[in-house]
Protein backbone atom coordinates (compact mmCIF):
# COMPACT_ATOMS: atom_id res chain seq x y z
CA UNK A 1 0.00 0.00 0.00
CA UNK A 2 1.50 3.45 -0.78
CA UNK A 3 0.97 6.31 1.40
CA UNK A 4 2.67 9.44 2.08
CA UNK A 5 6.06 8.55 3.04
CA UNK A 6 6.37 6.95 -0.12
CA UNK A 7 5.82 10.37 -2.35
CA UNK A 8 7.08 13.80 -2.41
CA UNK A 9 5.06 16.14 -0.07
CA UNK A 10 5.20 18.91 -2.72
CA UNK A 11 4.14 16.86 -5.47
CA UNK A 12 1.09 14.95 -2.94
CA UNK A 13 0.08 18.82 -1.57
CA UNK A 14 -0.54 19.57 -5.37
CA UNK A 15 -2.10 16.57 -7.04
CA UNK A 16 -4.05 17.27 -2.85
CA UNK A 17 -4.86 20.68 -3.90
CA UNK A 18 -6.38 19.89 -7.71
CA UNK A 19 -8.32 16.99 -5.91
CA UNK A 20 -9.79 19.33 -3.26
CA UNK A 21 -11.06 21.94 -5.59
CA UNK A 22 -13.56 19.75 -6.96
CA UNK A 23 -15.17 19.23 -3.40
CA UNK A 24 -17.86 21.90 -2.87
CA UNK A 25 -17.54 22.18 0.88
CA UNK A 26 -13.98 23.30 0.52
CA UNK A 27 -13.61 26.72 -0.92
CA UNK A 28 -12.03 29.95 0.13
CA UNK A 29 -13.82 32.50 2.25
CA UNK A 30 -14.40 35.76 0.74
CA UNK A 31 -12.00 37.67 3.21
CA UNK A 32 -9.41 34.99 2.53
CA UNK A 33 -7.89 37.48 -0.48
CA UNK A 34 -7.58 40.24 1.76
CA UNK A 35 -5.84 39.03 5.01
CA UNK A 36 -2.02 38.03 6.15
CA UNK A 37 -1.03 34.35 6.84
CA UNK A 38 0.57 35.60 10.07
CA UNK A 39 2.22 38.72 11.73
CA UNK A 40 5.13 37.94 10.22
CA UNK A 41 3.87 38.96 6.63
CA UNK A 42 3.80 42.25 5.15
CA UNK A 43 1.07 40.79 2.27
CA UNK A 44 -1.61 38.40 1.51
CA UNK A 45 -0.47 35.30 -0.26
CA UNK A 46 0.16 36.01 -4.07
CA UNK A 47 -1.19 32.72 -5.20
CA UNK A 48 -5.09 32.23 -6.56
CA UNK A 49 -5.09 28.76 -4.92
CA UNK A 50 -3.69 29.34 -1.36
CA UNK A 51 -6.32 27.88 0.33
CA UNK A 52 -6.40 24.78 -1.13
CA UNK A 53 -2.29 24.60 -0.78
CA UNK A 54 -2.84 25.14 2.47
CA UNK A 55 -5.48 22.56 3.17
CA UNK A 56 -3.56 19.82 1.91
CA UNK A 57 -0.71 20.37 3.52
CA UNK A 58 -2.70 20.68 7.15
CA UNK A 59 -4.08 16.98 5.75
CA UNK A 60 -1.10 15.95 5.40
CA UNK A 61 0.44 17.06 8.74
CA UNK A 62 -2.56 15.60 10.59
CA UNK A 63 -2.03 12.22 8.12
CA UNK A 64 1.81 12.09 9.09
CA UNK A 65 1.79 12.53 12.92
CA UNK A 66 -1.30 10.51 13.80
CA UNK A 67 -2.41 12.10 16.75
CA UNK A 68 -4.52 14.56 17.81
CA UNK A 69 -3.67 17.89 16.32
CA UNK A 70 -4.92 21.31 17.27
CA UNK A 71 -5.13 24.71 15.94
CA UNK A 72 -2.33 25.77 18.25
CA UNK A 73 0.13 23.71 17.07
CA UNK A 74 -0.58 23.90 13.76
CA UNK A 75 -0.04 27.76 14.45
CA UNK A 76 3.48 27.01 15.45
CA UNK A 77 3.92 25.06 12.51
CA UNK A 78 3.35 27.84 9.70
CA UNK A 79 4.74 30.74 11.65
CA UNK A 80 8.03 32.53 10.85
CA UNK A 81 10.83 35.33 11.73
CA UNK A 82 9.00 38.45 12.09
CA UNK A 83 12.03 40.94 10.63
CA UNK A 84 11.99 43.98 12.57
CA UNK A 85 14.54 46.63 10.99
CA UNK A 86 17.71 47.17 12.87
CA UNK A 87 15.82 45.27 15.63
CA UNK A 88 16.63 40.87 16.10
CA UNK A 89 14.12 39.19 14.29
CA UNK A 90 11.93 37.27 16.37
CA UNK A 91 9.87 34.17 16.03
CA UNK A 92 5.98 34.50 15.27
CA UNK A 93 3.00 32.24 15.16
CA UNK A 94 0.74 31.69 11.79
CA UNK A 95 -2.55 32.93 11.93
CA UNK A 96 -5.31 30.73 13.56
CA UNK A 97 -8.37 32.34 11.79
CA UNK A 98 -7.54 30.26 8.06
CA UNK A 99 -6.00 26.91 10.30
CA UNK A 100 -9.46 27.42 12.17
CA UNK A 101 -11.80 27.73 9.29
CA UNK A 102 -9.96 25.11 7.06
CA UNK A 103 -10.19 22.21 9.82
CA UNK A 104 -13.92 23.20 9.86
CA UNK A 105 -14.32 22.97 6.46
CA UNK A 106 -12.30 19.89 6.45
CA UNK A 107 -14.95 18.32 9.68
CA UNK A 108 -17.56 19.51 7.37
CA UNK A 109 -16.80 17.53 4.39
CA UNK A 110 -16.17 14.42 6.22
CA UNK A 111 -12.23 14.21 6.84
CA UNK A 112 -11.22 15.26 10.40
CA UNK A 113 -13.14 14.80 13.37
CA UNK A 114 -12.49 16.14 16.61
CA UNK A 115 -11.16 14.16 19.71
CA UNK A 116 -10.67 14.68 23.37
CA UNK A 117 -8.20 12.32 25.41
CA UNK A 118 -7.44 13.39 28.95
CA UNK A 119 -8.66 17.13 28.30
CA UNK A 120 -6.88 17.53 25.32
CA UNK A 121 -8.96 18.23 22.03
CA UNK A 122 -7.37 17.43 18.58
CA UNK A 123 -8.78 16.88 15.21
CA UNK A 124 -7.69 13.10 13.46
CA UNK A 125 -8.13 12.15 10.03
CA UNK A 126 -11.11 10.07 9.85
CA UNK A 127 -10.73 6.99 7.16
CA UNK A 128 -12.10 8.74 4.76
CA UNK A 129 -9.28 11.52 5.34
CA UNK A 130 -6.58 8.66 5.27
CA UNK A 131 -8.19 6.87 2.34
CA UNK A 132 -8.42 10.84 0.07
CA UNK A 133 -4.74 11.38 0.99
CA UNK A 134 -3.50 7.35 0.02
CA UNK A 135 -5.62 7.51 -3.35
CA UNK A 136 -3.63 10.74 -3.91
CA UNK A 137 -0.55 9.44 -2.83
CA UNK A 138 -0.91 6.70 -5.21
CA UNK A 139 -1.64 8.81 -7.72
CA UNK A 140 1.39 10.61 -7.74
CA UNK A 141 3.44 7.42 -7.65
CA UNK A 142 1.49 6.40 -10.78
CA UNK A 143 2.11 9.79 -12.73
Amino acid sequence: MVNIFDVEADKLIRKMKEELKKIEQIKPPVWSKFVKTGVMNSRPPQEDDFWFTRTAAIMRQLYKLDKPLGVQRLRTKYGGKEQNRIKPAHYKKGSGKIIRTIMQQLEAAGFIKKIIINKHAGRVLTPKGKSFVNKNALAVVKS
